[in-house]
């Protein structure tokens, strides 16, 4: 298991990310170099093509680095194979998606559950963890419905929910807010944000949004894949 309770739970050393298009070479990250600390909050911004998308899918394993290093914690992901990425994923991370993602034949219970029956917890901690975090985001009275019956905000309280069932670790957000009217976005990310830092965990949030930028303690703004700053969360120069 990864020991992200440290100064530097996540370390990028030199990454490089590059696609082949025809017969053009495109690099969309380039000799990154950063360290998030075990219980940070950290935004990703950058235009539209800058590579926060792309370094998501890295830090999730989904993806590997054309060349350099990802570490979590004390596990170098980047040196995984694909099935050992997939385990790691199913253990450790949590992803929070701006489309929610949800199971549509699944009750929202059930959308919860699944992440901690994937991780074989024994029915009735799952159940019980699932409980208390759908009563967490305000919708333990509706546990027994279907996701088509929920708002884009109350289906992404459910989201948010399943993404933390197995208690991971680190917590991956796309865009979480931005399906969202700015008044339920607010309440989304403040309600996000709480729950990571009551778990003492890393969350890790790719936004388009200054205002949510600005709730982060750091900012991880990326410039067409060439440079990387980490600047105050309190703002953006």
């Amino acid at each position: 298991m990864p020991t992200l309770q440290n100064s530097k739970a996540i370390r990028l050393e030199n990454v490089t990310k590059q696609f082949q298009e025809g017969d053009k070479t495109r690099v969309v990250l380039r000799d990154l170099c950063a360290t998030i600390a075990g219980d940070e909050f950290v935004a990703i911004v950058g235009r539209s093509g800058s590579g926060k998308s792309t370094l998501l899918n890295l830090l999730a394993g989904l993806d590997l680095p054309t060349s350099g290093d990802i570490w979590i914690g004390d596990t170098r992901i980047s040196a995984l194979t694909d099935y050992a990425r997939t385990l790691f994923r199913r253990d450790h991370i949590g992803f929070v998606f701006q489309f929610f993602n949800l199971i549509p034949t699944l009750t929202v219970r059930e959308n919860v559950l699944l992440t901690a029956e994937l991780n074989g917890w024994k029915e009735h901690v799952a159940k019980t963890q699932a409980r208390q975090l759908l009563d967490a985001v305000n919708l333990g009275d509706r546990a027994d419905v279907f996701p088509d019956k929920l708002s884009g905000g109350e289906q992404q309280r459910v989201a948010i929910a399943r993404a933390l069932c197995a208690d991971p670790q680190l917590i991956l957000a796309d865009e979480p807010t931005g399906n969202l009217d700015a008044q339920t976005g607010a309440h989304i990310l403040a309600l996000l944000t709480r729950l990571a830092r009551a778990g003492g965990k890393t969350l890790v949030v790719v936004t388009h949004s200054m205002d949510v930028a600005a709730l982060a303690d750091r900012i991880l703004k990326l410039d067409s894949g060439h440079s990387v700053e980490i600047k105050d969360g309190k703002s953006i120069v």
